[in-house]
């Protein structure tokens, strides 16, 4: 993601309204969306609304990259220096330690008065309720997502016609289609190793011997995990496998998620395995050959969820403006534009979705939703869980850890989370 500060002001009057923060005269927003993303063109469009709407008040709008808010949130939030909203992370890890933390602001009474919860289905709330413990799925509203998002697989179909490859349906074919560009000595997949993309393909590798019961242990602490039972092992040594085959370049433990998309988009790859919101840059970025996507072969269950959330800090100086800002967010209009800028909007009219492929992709989501497909992503369970599994998979890509020693690695802050909650 950029990590560019940009700034967005307006001039004008007072917004009048009476709630907490509403005579303020700046909004202070972040994000860490790429302008030229879906939810980067939606959010433009909705920060124009609001200025519109609000006349005299500035907005300051702050662009930031993703692992420099993953890293620095609690520290920030605590400040002075907080912003009035803001895009977070969702799950147990990061928007549940935070509620749990006194960081963020309970909006239970806004998610219902502003019919956020009429236009979020059970599925999508889940990631915006926090328990006591920070524990996602119940409790207290403490964010709003307004897109879904899944991951899946891309591929570059001028690559795939060159080789006579349809796409595959099942693990097996999956496995032939990667063994036929490394017959051409073509390294099938392009793989961040030093962001999210690598552990979400392990993620996607335990979920092929998944069901619902076993994502609800994990994710949500129902039952204990076996983290030597037959999903987890059968990921890492799976994703093992496909590096010593070389469907995994070694050299991928170091690339990072904008080098991997940006070579995908260049051709250099037939194929990526990472989330939606890659979809409206590869619309608008790719010229050079036709693309698609399909959903990792064989699972019913896929890494996805809502969005990322719109969260209130607790320090929010303008917290009536950021309800505002939000729910312009979940407007009919924004939604679209969202939808129609290739992402997966929750609200949106699907009548006023008018690209094709872009109808597909939400067709998709709210396929994968309303079949409870939705497995959340492996980071989510734990504090500071992101950094493990990234050190983790770097370890199966360059061969430094065996997939026992990467099973007891991620193991262990996952139990220690268990037990600090008394479970």
């Amino acid at each position: 993601m950029l990590a560019a500060s940009l700034g967005l002001a307006a001039c004008g009057g007072d917004d009048g309204g009476s709630e907490e923060g509403a005579d303020a005269k700046v909004l202070t927003l972040w994000h860490y969306e790429a302008p030229d993303s879906a939810m980067g063109v939606a959010w433009n469009k909705a920060i124009e609304l609001f200025k519109s709407s609000h006349p005299g008040v500035e907005v300051k709008f702050e662009e930031k990259g993703f692992e420099q808010i993953q890293q620095n949130a609690q520290m920030i939030l605590n400040s002075d220096s907080a912003p009035d909203v803001m895009e977070y992370n969702k799950g147990n890890a990061t928007a549940g330690l935070l509620s749990k933390q006194g960081l963020l602001t309970d909006i239970s009474d806004e998610f219902t008065k502003r019919g956020w919860d009429s236009k979020l289905s059970a599925s999508l709330q889940t990631t915006a309720k926090y328990d006591e413990d920070g524990i996602m799925g119940s409790g207290k509203v403490f964010g709003v997502p307004n897109y879904g998002e899944f991951v899946t697989v891309y591929y570059n179909k001028k690559m795939f016609d060159q080789y006579k490859l349809a796409v595959p349906t099942t693990l097996d074919e999956f496995t032939k289609v990667m063994d036929t560009f490394l017959a051409n000595k073509v390294t099938p997949l392009a793989v961040g190793g030093a962001e999210y993309p690598a552990q979400q393909i392990f993620y996607e590798l335990a979920l092929a011997k998944s069901d619902r019961a076993f994502v609800d242990d994990y994710q949500l602490y129902k039952n204990k995990v076996d983290f030597k039972g037959p999903q987890l092992t059968y990921g890492a040594q799976t994703f093992t496998d496909w590096v010593s085959k070389g469907y995994i370049g070694k050299d991928s433990a170091g690339i990072k998620a904008e080098d991997m998309s940006v070579s995908f988009t260049q051709g250099k790859f037939p194929i990526l395995i990472s989330g939606s919101w890659w979809y409206g840059r590869f619309a608008s970025n790719i010229k050079d050959f036709e693309w698609g996507t399909f959903l990792f072969p064989g699972n019913t269950l896929h890494p996805g969820s809502s969005g990322n959330l719109w969260v209130v800090p607790e320090k929010s100086k303008a917290k009536a403006l950021a309800y505002d800002f939000i729910d312009i967010t979940m407007s009919p209009e924004v939604q679209a534009l969202l939808g129609n800028s290739g992402g997966v909007p929750v609200a949106a009219d699907p009548a006023q979705i008018t690209d094709p492929k872009n109808k597909e992709l939400v067709e998709t989501f709210n396929k994968i939703s309303t079949s409870d497909g939705l497995a959340f992503y492996p980071d989510w369970p734990a504090p500071g869980y992101y950094d493990v599994l990234v050190a983790g998979v770097q370890g199966l890509i360059n061969g430094s850890k065996t997939p026992d020693a990467f099973l007891d690695e991620i193991a262990k802050p996952y139990h220690e989370n268990l037990a600090d909650l008394g479970k």
